[in-house]
């Protein structure tokens, strides 16, 4: 008969005492993962955390593109030399051994991919997080990421963006045009970013198809924004302002009123 392990339940901790241990942490039972060294995938709503003794070696979300974009868009790396599979921290290893890349290059990207997609992962979620132990992809010879400074880094971008523009549906939503008497003058990224903004493409759609991280992408629509020269299509416009009531308008009324009255 085969025995097959099964991993132990996550203890369960007193909540209180973990954000007193570390403070606005953003994912308790990640928070306990690192503290247990744990190896497995955490799978949330907006995204997904690869663990390896605790720490963050690969993050994946559908809000991010992937190191494949952010290195293929503009020619960092050709498109048939990137090793083409799902399994993105192979992908790493094998241009790393090919030599196709400058090893502090592809570190840097890979970080800020990571980064860009736990920064989707740890956003607010209407759904509990779960954990699958196992074997996940080792760092090998790149960096892997402590679990406090992802929750650092993705604090220190919402903060950002809430003083860009509080309001964060032009996160998610499809965007639109807006045309101000006299609009301020835009950076040459930012007139990108408006070049696309057709009433159909969302934050993401724009960051894949220019190629940048979805994190900047949000910067610069969160400050377009805040300029009013776009906002996110289910904004509902405002009601126009009712006519002037005139002294025939209220003769009419008057009129009505005396016949609802005779019946």
């Amino acid at each position: 008969m085969t025995v097959v392990e099964t991993p132990p339940p996550l203890p369960v901790r007193d909540r209180a005492a973990l954000h007193e241990r570390v403070p606005g942490a953003l994912s308790p039972m990640l928070i306990r993962l690192a503290e247990e060294r744990a190896t497995g995938v955490l799978v949330r709503e907006h995204g997904t955390l690869h663990l390896a003794e605790g720490r963050v070696v690969h993050a994946e979300s559908p809000l991010a593109p992937g190191l494949d974009v952010l290195l293929t868009a503009h020619g960092t790396l050709d498109a048939a030399a990137w090793p083409w599979t799902d399994d993105i921290p192979a992908a790493v290893h094998r241009l790393l051994a090919a030599d196709l890349l400058p090893r502090g290059a592809l570190e840097l990207c890979r970080l800020g991919a990571l980064y860009d997609a736990g920064y989707f992962a740890l956003a607010p979620s209407s759904t509990p997080g779960r954990f699958r132990y196992g074997t996940t992809a080792a760092a090998g010879p790149l960096r892997a990421v402590p679990v406090t400074d992802l929750e650092r880094e993705t604090l220190r971008r919402r903060e950002l963006l809430h003083r860009l523009w509080p309001d964060p549906s032009a996160d998610v939503a499809p965007l639109i045009r807006a045309d101000p008497v006299a609009p301020p003058p835009v950076t040459p990224r930012q007139r990108a970013v408006l070049d696309r903004v057709d009433g159909v493409r969302t934050a993401t759609r724009i960051a894949r198809e220019l190629g940048r991280p979805a994190f900047h992408t949000l910067v610069d629509i969160r400050r377009l924004a805040a300029a009013g020269l776009l906002a996110p299509r289910n904004t509902a416009p405002a009601p126009p302002p009712l006519p002037p009531v005139t002294d025939p308008d209220i003769a009419l009324l008057k009129r009505l009123r005396d016949a609802l009255e005779a019946l």
